[in-house]
């Protein structure tokens, strides 16, 4: 068992990450987001009622949990606050939140010029959230954006605040004709901001550091999923972040070699949300059903999710990317209905066989699946507590999800409750 610990997204993200962060986290000292922003979306269900959250870590469920934001993350106080009071009214603690003063801050000129430029795309737009996400990362990358320390100084704040509002009119004017922002009330509306955060703002890469070296469990949150890493997902059809252990690294400042156990959270099936090529889709009766079955909605969008059959092309290629040495099979229960189940063991094209996910999306779009078919199991798994009960067909199923991605399931997952777990080995340190 591991002391520190990252969840990982190993398909296109919506694999379930919420549910077993917040069951980890339970035995956690301290949960850490490390990159993405408000477009994320992690559901967690507590007693029958669903939880969902966006910035904050799934830890703020767990009373005992430490919730930190990393640098990493680019940080939206509008959706910060908002969440805090929707926790709030829920009776929900959230003294023990903390936002790195290195992050990067979310305005509204981000979310203007991500709307108009996804527009201006037309049909070649990418599917973003329209959070900003990505314009804030540009900034980020292009030096000169505002970062927690600087909104929460008021000499350093309006300088920054004065030239990035001049800089980014002319462009939604300029560009794309569009109407120039009010730069007096969006000033004193994050001078507001400002004053209220000032509380949470901490060097959390310091506070992950002295968590990890004095011996306290640390949970790394992912958001979104492996295939939408910048570098290494279906680009361009991919977030603006790491979602990856590495990204988790350099987003809470800490080094690679201090996480010991990553955990890929995998679908018993496959989704993505947005465009890109996807070999496993299906366009039919089949892809309705898991869809319906697995309330295959976004959580930060309500977009429906393009489902198909398990993809393990995709599995080995995160579990490669990212040193996965576990995975934590999710929404097993979904399959119930079906008589035959299908995994993809490879892809062909051009009847060859195409083992490794290839970067050329072209490529990609002409390759077709190749399947290996087993035998259904016809039987509710959703109240079954261990493996042992598990029906030989649904076992089968988890041996064969083991043998494609060549990664040990040592996590299963029959429903959205925390008691709907199967934990075939432990892999977080208790306190």
């Amino acid at each position: 068992m591991a002391k520190t610990i990252a969840v990982v997204g190993s398909q296109w993200g919506d694999e379930g990450k919420g549910k077993i962060i917040d069951y980890l986290a339970g035995g956690a000292d301290v949960v850490v987001r490390a990159q993405g922003g408000s477009n994320a979306g992690h559901s967690v269900v507590i007693d029958g009622k669903r939880y969902s959250l966006h910035l904050i870590p799934s830890g703020i469920l767990n009373p005992g949990a430490e919730n930190i934001i990393g640098n990493g993350v680019v940080f939206d106080p509008a959706g910060f606050f908002e969440e805090l009071k929707s926790l709030e009214s829920d009776g929900v603690n959230t003294e023990k939140i903390y936002v790195s003063d290195r992050a990067h801050v979310v305005f509204p000129w981000h979310k203007t010029l991500d709307a108009l430029s996804e527009k201006a795309r037309g049909a070649a737009s990418i599917g973003t959230t329209l959070k900003g996400i990505g314009p804030c990362y540009m900034d980020k990358v292009e030096r000169s954006g505002i970062r927690v320390c600087d909104l929460i100084c008021e000499e350093i704040f309006r300088e920054k605040f004065e030239a990035q509002l001049a800089a980014k009119n002319a462009i939604i004017t300029k560009l794309y004709d569009g109407q120039p922002l009010d730069g007096a009330s969006i000033y004193r509306e994050f001078t507001e901001y400002a004053k209220r955060l000032a509380p949470y703002v901490r060097d959390t890469g310091l506070l992950v550091y002295d968590a990890v070296t004095s011996g306290k469990t640390v949970l790394f949150e992912g958001a979104q999923g492996s295939m939408l890493d910048l570098d290494l997902g279906t680009y361009p059809y991919v977030t603006s972040s790491h979602p990856i252990s590495g990204g988790f690294t350099s987003g809470s400042g800490i080094g690679a070699g201090l996480i010991e156990e990553i955990i890929g959270i995998t679908k018993a099936y496959t989704t993505r949300v947005g465009e890109g090529p996807f070999v496993t889709e299906l366009h039919d009766e089949t892809g309705v059903l898991i869809r319906e079955r697995g309330h295959e909605y976004g959580v930060t969008t309500g977009r429906a999710r393009r489902c198909g059959w398990f993809d393990g092309v995709v599995v080995r290629h995160s579990a490669r990317i990212n040193g996965m040495t576990g995975i934590a099979l999710m929404l097993l229960d979904v399959l119930d209905a079906f008589d035959e189940l299908k995994l993809c063991i490879a892809y062909e094209h051009d009847g060859e066989k195409v083992e490794h996910y290839p970067a050329n999306l072209k490529f990609l779009s002409e390759c077709t699946p190749v399947y290996r078919t087993l035998k259904g199991w016809k039987t509710d798994l959703s109240k079954l507590t261990s493996y042992d009960a598990l029906p030989e067909e649904a076992k089968a199923y988890i041996a064969a999800v083991e043998e494609i991605s060549g990664v040990p399931v040592k996590i299963v997952s029959v429903g959205p409750g925390r008691e709907q777990t199967i934990i075939r080995e432990d892999v977080l340190s208790s306190k």
